[in-house]
């Protein structure tokens, strides 16, 4: 398989010198883990105190990571990656709400991006996390199988009428829904949900698709035993692959609770069991469709490989990939232009309530070995191939 990911023309096509620089400057500053950790906290500080920062952020993280901050003010970037062959997922990114009114609101906001991708080639899927329609705390409650109050379980039908709602609405109009995996404490109840969604919206074909974090070492256990209730019951499997992104909130709880973690006990193991995946269901593609969420250069051509050997068309829609916006472009830009199916999580959100979502993105960066120096060596190469200092 020749390296398509070197080439940072394709890659970096949409970016201008400007935006270039930005892109250089931001991740070296998220290479300096210090800094990253200095910058968290005055943040969030200004955040609190109610001081003029937006303007700031907006100029740099935000317009880096986000689309912007509602669903139309997305638009133009969605248009501009479609020019070159990539997709757009909008994802209201609004995090740690936890009042039944931010709920609908998200709930809402998940129907109009429905909307938005029923009416364009664009927008090929709606995507939203659980815990944007329900509270935390009550999924574990549902998931370890605790006796609700009568409130809870009034509270909890509203959690699973929300579901049903945005399920059926992407059923009708026949848009792909990503549903977002979390903490591993919240999901068990969050698959039972996903699962009858499944049963029920996708008897035709994918429709539903679930979430796999594969640095949790049950889940490709988790994806055989789910596809032999699929045979028995008659219904298509979605998953969105991806490796997970709470990784120290996994350990500390495991430890301070005194459970075994679940997440696998090395990065290889991690990386065995994503491919693992990959490889399920690719041999059961019939009756499956794939969104390959994975910035791993590696993962992203055993999968091309899988592809070619099985005679899969490149643009057969039951096998997408798909990065984070900012990020990977190397990745993204290069698979569409040789004829993949790719689309970019594009957040979108208003700039403080966006800002969760960021923070996280900058301590993963950080976190994430290899990942920033390999974003920031892409960037040098192209600056020197467009002779910028």
């Amino acid at each position: 398989m020749d390296k398509i990911f070197n080439n940072t023309q394709i890659a970096f096509s949409l970016k201008s010198d400007t935006e270039l620089d930005r892109a250089y400057f931001l991740f070296k500053l998220i290479a300096n883990e210090p800094l990253v950790r200095i910058g968290t906290a005055v943040t969030n500080f200004a955040l609190k105190a109610h001081l003029p920062v937006d303007g700031l952020i907006r100029a740099t993280v935000f317009d880096h990571f986000c689309g912007g901050v509602n669903e139309l003010d997305c638009l133009s970037v969605v248009d501009k990656m479609y020019t070159k062959g990539v997709s757009s997922v909008l994802d209201y990114s609004v995090e740690g709400k936890e009042e039944e009114a931010q709920f609908d609101v998200a709930l809402n906001m998940t129907l109009k991006t429905i909307e938005f991708a029923k009416e364009r080639k664009a927008i090929p899927f709606a995507v939203f996390k659980p815990t944007g329609l329900g509270r935390l705390d009550l999924y574990t409650k549902v998931g370890e199988k605790q006796l609700l109050s009568a409130d809870e379980q009034t509270e909890w039908n509203k959690v699973k009428d929300r579901f049903e709602l945005v399920c059926k609405t992407a059923h009708d109009n026949d848009v792909a829904l990503l549903i977002d995996a979390e903490e591993s404490w919240m999901q068990d109840a969050a698959d039972d949900l996903v699962e009858e969604m499944m049963r029920k919206y996708n008897k035709e074909k994918v429709i539903v698709f679930s979430t796999l974090q594969m640095y949790r070492w049950d889940r490709l256990d988790y994806l055989k035993q789910l596809h032999e209730k699929a045979k028995i019951e008659g219904f298509y499997i979605g998953m969105k692959l991806v490796r997970g992104a709470y990784m120290e909130k996994e350990h500390e709880r495991a430890k301070e609770k005194g459970y075994p973690t679940p997440i696998c006990a090395f990065k290889q193991a991690t990386d065995d069991n994503y491919n693992a995946a990959v490889d399920y269901m690719m041999h059961h593609i019939d009756k499956m469709a794939i969104f390959a969420g994975t910035h791993n250069e590696e993962s992203s051509y055993k999968l091309l490989e899988m592809l070619a050997a099985n005679g899969i068309d490149k643009s057969d829609t039951r096998v997408w990939f798909g990065q984070l916006y900012g990020m990977s472009d190397n990745i993204s830009y290069n698979l569409a232009a040789n004829g993949y199916n790719v689309a970019k999580y594009l957040p979108f959100g208003p700039v403080r309530d966006v800002m969760p979502y960021l923070i996280r993105r900058a301590e993963e960066n950080t976190s994430v070995a290899g990942q920033t120096s390999r974003e920031l060596n892409l960037l040098k190469t192209e600056r020197q191939r467009r002779r910028l200092k």
